[in-house]
C-alpha cells in the first residue's frame, strides 16, 4: 500500500502539469496574486480538500439526495464570479470579507490577509477541477462509486491530492511573484482590474462548460507524454497488481469457503432428484439492511429487517433495473418465490443503482411493476447495504438460513438448479420439508454464448471497444468508422459525452460490429420528451421478425430512462448494427444476449 500511495503522489504531481487542470489555472493565478503571503497555500488547500471529497463520493451522496452534481458546480461558479467582482469593486471585497472576519481568531496572526476567502475560492476551484483519470485516480473513483469511501480509497485520494496540490502551489507562487513585479511598478489598480476580469471570464467559461470542451480538445490532440506524463509508471505491473487488490475479496463467497466449512455444510440429502445440492458452509452472520431509502411491496412501504425474518430462509438479491444480467434472472427468482414462499422462503431485492438516474424511486417502481416482482425490494442508493455485504457484482445472491447465517452465494447468471436445491435444503433444515412440494425447476432467460459481444458503456469513464479511440468528456464531432472489427463500436456525428453516457446533438449515430441474438441499450431522453432512434442491421432497416420488444416500424421511441430491447434474432450471429439517434437521446450501456 505504501508503494501505491507513493505512486499516487507522483501521479497527482504529474497531473498538475497536464491540460486537464488548465481551465482552473487562470482562477488559481488570479486569486493567488492578491492578499497575504499565505493566500496561495489557502487556495490550494481549499482546492485539494474539495476535490478529494468529491472523488470519494460526496457528489454521489448529493445526487442520491436529489441535489445532483450540478448544484456544486453552480455554487462554485457563483463564488468565482463574486471574487472577480470583488477585485473590480473594492467595496464589494470588504463586504465579502466582513462575514469571514470572525474566523481570523482561528487563523494566522500575520501575513494571513485573505486566507479564509482564499479557502472559499480554492474550494470552488476544486469543484470544477477535473483531473485526468489515470489508472490510480480511475480506480479510486470507480471503487468509491461501487464500494464507498474505504480508508484505503480515501488515503489514495489524499495522496493524489497532495501531489496535485504541490504542483499547483508552485505555479501559484510563481504567478504571484510575476504579478508582484507589476504592482511594484505602480500598476496596482490596473493589475487588480485585469485579475478581476480574468476571474469573471473564468466563471463564465465554466458556466458555458467551455472548460470541459477545452480540456477534452487538448487531451485528444496532444501527445500522451503531455496529457499523461506518469501513465507509464501507473501502468506498471506492480501498480496494476495493487490496484487489482484494491477492491478486496468478497465478504461472503461460497467458492472461498474453507474445507472445514464445506464439510460442515455438506447437504444431508439430495433436495432435487438428479441435482447435486451444493455445500452450504456457514459463512457468518448476514448483515442487516442499512442506509436504505424507499421500500416496495411491503405493508405501508415499511422497511424490513433480517431479525424480523428470523425463522425464514431469505435470498438477498442485489440488482439494478438497467442490468440485463439481472433482468434475465427474474424468471428464476419469481418461480422460487411463488413455489416456496408459503413454505417459509422469501426474497429481498436490494436495488443498488449503477447510473445516476437509477436513484429515482418512480423509475424503480416502474421496473418492479414491469417485471412483475412481488417480493419486497429496498432502494440502496448510497451503497450502504451493498457495502455491508462486501458485494461487488450485479446480480449477486446471498442465501441466508433460518438462523440468519449466509450459507450460499452466487454471482451472475446460471446455476439455477443448484440454487433451488440449496433453497430446498435450507428449508428442510428449518423443519419445513413437509411443505416443500415438487421442485419448481426454476430457470432464468437464456444467456448468450461465450462468443457473445461483451457489455460496453457509452460514457467516457468505462467505454470499451470504441474506435479509433475511447470517447472523452465534452462535445465532439465524430466521423463514423467505415469498417469495424468484431466487438468494436464507433460514434458518428455531434455528441456531448459525459462520464456515464453520451447525448446525441445533431447527425448522431452509433455503429457496432456485434455477435448476439438479442441487443439491448440503456437509453434516456432529455426532460423525458419522446424521441426516436432508427435501428438498422447490416445497413438495412430491421425486418419485423428482428424487432426487439421496443421497436415499432423499425424505430424505437425513447422517453423515460430504462433498458430498451432493440434487436431479437432467432440465433446468435455476427451483424453490423447502426443506430440513428435524434437530438436529445442519451445512451448509457449496451448489453447483449
Amino acid at each position: 500500500m505504501l508503494l501505491l500511495l507513493g505512486f499516487a503522489v507522483i501521479a497527482g504531481a504529474g497531473t498538475g502539469v497536464t491540460p486537464c487542470v488548465l481551465p482552473v489555472l487562470p482562477g488559481l493565478l488570479a486569486a493567488s496574486a492578491t492578499g497575504g503571503r499565505r493566500r496561495p497555500l489557502a487556495i490550494v488547500v481549499g482546492l485539494v480538500v474539495t476535490m478529494v471529497l468529491i472523488i470519494v463520493g460526496v457528489a454521489s451522496l448529493l445526487d442520491g439526495l436529489g441535489l445532483g452534481n450540478q448544484l456544486l458546480r453552480n455554487v462554485a461558479i457563483v463564488v468565482l464570479a463574486l471574487f472577480g467582482l470583488s477585485l473590480l469593486v473594492p467595496t464589494l471585497s470588504r463586504l465579502i470579507e466582513r462575514p469571514l472576519a470572525f474566523l481570523s481568531r482561528y487563523g494566522p496572526r500575520s501575513r494571513g490577509d485573505g486566507v479564509w476567502s482564499g479557502l472559499a475560492v480554492g474550494a470552488a476551484l476544486g469543484v470544477v477541477c477535473a483531473p485526468c483519470a489515470g489508472p490510480i485516480l480511475g480506480a479510486v473513483i470507480s471503487v468509491s462509486a461501487t464500494q464507498g469511501a474505504s480508508s484505503r480509497v480515501v488515503a489514495l485520494a489524499i495522496a493524489f491530492g497532495l501531489g496535485l496540490g504541490t504542483t499547483l502551489l508552485v505555479l501559484a507562487i510563481g504567478g504571484r511573484r510575476i504579478v508582484a513585479r507589476l504592482l511594484r511598478a505602480g500598476r496596482q489598480v490596473t493589475a487588480q482590474r485585469v485579475l478581476g476580469v480574468l476571474m469573471l471570464l473564468t466563471s463564465f467559461a465554466i458556466y458555458r462548460q467551455l472548460d470541459i470542451r477545452l480540456t477534452t480538445a487538448l487531451a485528444s490532440d496532444l501527445p500522451s507524454f503531455l496529457t499523461s506524463p506518469t501513465g507509464g509508471l501507473e501502468s506498471s505491473g506492480a501498480i496494476r497488481a495493487q490496484l487489482d487488490n484494491l477492491r478486496g475479496r468478497a465478504k461472503f463467497d461460497t467458492a472461498a469457503a474453507t474445507p472445514a466449512q464445506r464439510r460442515a455444510g455438506a447437504a444431508a440429502a439430495v433436495a432435487i432428484p438428479g441435482v447435486q445440492t451444493p455445500p452450504l458452509p456457514d459463512l457468518g452472520a448476514a448483515p442487516e439492511f442499512t442506509g436504505t431509502q424507499r421500500w416496495f411491496n411491503t405493508p405501508g412501504g415499511k422497511p424490513l429487517t433480517l431479525s424480523s425474518l428470523r425463522g425464514q430462509v431469505v435470498l438477498v438479491d442485489f440488482w439494478t433495473y438497467t442490468c440485463i444480467n439481472c433482468i434475465r434472472t427474474f424468471p428464476y427468482l419469481k418461480a422460487l418465490y411463488a413455489n416456496y414462499h408459503d413454505a417459509g422462503f422469501t426474497i429481498i431485492g436490494v436495488h443498488t443503482p449503477e447510473f445516476s438516474f437509477e436513484h429515482d424511486a418512480s423509475n424503480v417502481a416502474a421496473s418492479i411493476a414491469q417485471n412483475g416482482l412481488r417480493y419486497p425490494v429496498a432502494q440502496d442508493n448510497n451503497y450502504s447495504t451493498w457495502t455491508a455485504y462486501g458485494n461487488q457484482y450485479w446480480p449477486a445472491d446471498y442465501l441466508i438460513d433460518a438462523n440468519g447465517n449466509v450459507r450460499y452465494t452466487h454471482f451472475g447468471e446460471g446455476d439455477y438448479a443448484a440454487g433451488e436445491a440449496a433453497v430446498r435444503e435450507l428449508l428442510a433444515q428449518a423443519g419445513r420439508a413437509g411443505a416443500l412440494g415438487a421442485p419448481a425447476h426454476a430457470t432464468g432467460e437464456p444467456t448468450g454464448s461465450g462468443l457473445t459481444t461483451p457489455e460496453t458503456y457509452l460514457g467516457a469513464q468505462r467505454a470499451q471497444g470504441f474506435v479509433p479511440a475511447p470517447p472523452t468528456r465534452g462535445q465532439h464531432r465524430y466521423a463514423q468508422a467505415r469498417s469495424l472489427a468484431l466487438n468494436s463500436f464507433s460514434y458518428g456525428g455531434l455528441w456531448q459525452i459525459a462520464n456515464d453516457h453520451g447525448t446525441a446533438i445533431s447527425g448522431a449515430s452509433i455503429s457496432a460490429e456485434v455477435q448476439a441474438q438479442k441487443i439491448y441499450l440503456v437509453l434516456g431522453s432529455e426532460r423525458n420528451r419522446p424521441r426516436t432512434i432508427r435501428v438498422l442491421l447490416d445497413g438495412r432497416p430491421l425486418r419485423p421478425s428482428e424487432y426487439g420488444a421496443d421497436v415499432r416500424a423499425g424505430v424505437v421511441m425513447v422517453s423515460h430512462q430504462r433498458l430498451y430491447n432493440l434487436v431479437s434474432l432467432g440465433s446468435a450471429a455476427r451483424h453490423r448494427l447502426t443506430l440513428e439517434l435524434s437530438s436529445g437521446v442519451s445512451g448509457y450501456a449496451f448489453t447483449f444476449g
